[in-house]
């Protein structure tokens, strides 16, 4: 079948009582045993069932089952959120003395985890420029735990060769973890690229306008010790997974990821094209644009689209503000891959408590508006940015 096929027909774990075509929300937080000795196999791990709300539950279990499907992943784990997929996967391959493999170009909360949260506890950011395989090579050592990357950077739009890195990585034993949250995994094929572990905030496509936080963790099983310790250890002591209702909601969203989508990228192509003829605007980034130097890579690692954000230049840090504040059908809203088309000026807000030198370094500049195009005719979008501009 086709994956947005496969999305709304991925059967029930186990068929619902009354027969209902969408998931039921089971809004419960114990399970009640037949006896004490399905109750010791269902704690020990000896037979597959829901034992408690903070660790399994059939909403999300059947959530986990759809993408599993979709991504022919070996294993599937949701959280309360992006960045707690990113953490998790992250804390199942690290110990104190260890080193990740990383760019600067990261989203801000992402670089501040495995700058700061992860250096405090010992471990060791090696922050490189992920497009020279050479570098790559020279930063991977017998205490590296990981290569991480973003497939696609946020806001930088930086594109690194997965597969050149994999094979650098694969060679030397270390996995790699890669945020694909900007292109979503029905479009792509990670694992033949040689991503080990994929981390999504569904939060942005599959939650379909915004309605529910959440994450996963899309592991194929390359490297089997991370999934026990996603699943038996951080799992259960860390308390992130995700809710039922956001569970419910991803499903729903899921059903229509596909359609939502095709449209939404069709849409940042044609306003990026439009957008090149603006006089206002300094320069645009994305990587479905032919001039773009990511553009045949992008193409060769992901397909025909190239995802719905895009960025900006303008004149000054005070014309971007100017040009927010005059926005009138575009949202000034942080999030990504909304309904609507959201706004943002990273510099002064994703990133605005880091030092300006740091900026600079992580190619976050105080002149670029990001934007994440919405289902909104483009027409419509193309109107009201020209109108912010020219005011």
């Amino acid at each position: 079948m086709k994956k947005q096929t496969i999305a709304i027909h991925t059967p029930y774990v186990r068929p619902d009582a009354y027969g209902s075509l969408a998931v039921p929300i089971y809004n419960n937080v114990s399970f009640e045993f037949q006896d004490a000795q399905e109750m010791s196999d269902v704690f020990c791990n000896r037979k597959k069932a829901p034992d408690y709300g903070r660790i399994a539950n059939p909403t999300v279990t059947q959530f986990e089952q759809r993408v599993k499907a979709l991504t022919a992943a070996e294993h599937v784990t949701a959280f309360n959120s992006g960045m707690a997929a990113i953490s998790t996967a992250l804390l199942a391959v690290v110990a104190q003395g260890k080193n990740i493999v990383t760019s600067r170009h990261l989203f801000g909360n992402t670089l501040a985890f495995i700058s700061g949260t992860l250096l405090r506890l010992g471990i060791k950011p090696r922050l490189r420029d992920l497009t020279n395989l050479e570098a790559v090579e020279a930063a991977i050592d017998e205490q590296t735990a990981c290569v991480f990357l973003e497939i696609v950077t946020n806001p930088q739009l930086e594109v690194a060769d997965l597969k050149a890195i994999a094979e650098i990585a694969h060679r030397k034993g270390v996995p790699v973890i890669a945020d694909s949250t900007v292109i979503p995994f029905t479009e792509t094929n990670l694992k033949a690229l040689g991503v080990d572990v994929e981390v999504v905030s569904s939060t942005k496509y599959i939650s379909g306008g915004g309605t529910s936080l959440g994450g996963l963790i899309i592991d194929y099983g390359t490297f089997p010790d991370i999934n026990k310790r996603v699943k038996y250890d951080l799992l259960i002591n860390l308390g992130v997974y995700m809710s039922p209702q956001a569970a419910y909601m991803q499903t729903l969203g899921l059903e229509t990821l596909d359609v939502r989508y095709q449209q939404q990228a069709a849409n940042a192509l044609w306003l990026a094209e439009a957008l090149k003829q603006e006089a206002g605007i300094t320069s645009v980034n994305y990587i479905g644009l032919p001039d773009n130097p990511y553009y045949q890579l992008a193409q060769q690692q992901f397909g025909p689209t190239a995802g719905a954000m895009l960025t900006i230049e303008l004149a000054s840090r005070q014309a971007c503000f100017e040009f927010l504040n005059r926005l009138k059908i575009v949202h000034r809203a942080t999030n990504l891959f909304d309904s609507r088309t959201l706004a943002i000026h990273p510099a002064s807000t994703i990133f605005g408590l880091f030092p300006e030198r740091q900026l600079e370094q992580m190619d976050v500049c105080q002149t670029t508006i990001r934007l994440s195009v919405g289902l909104e005719a483009p027409e419509d979008i193309l109107a009201d940015i020209r109108q912010a501009i020219d005011n």
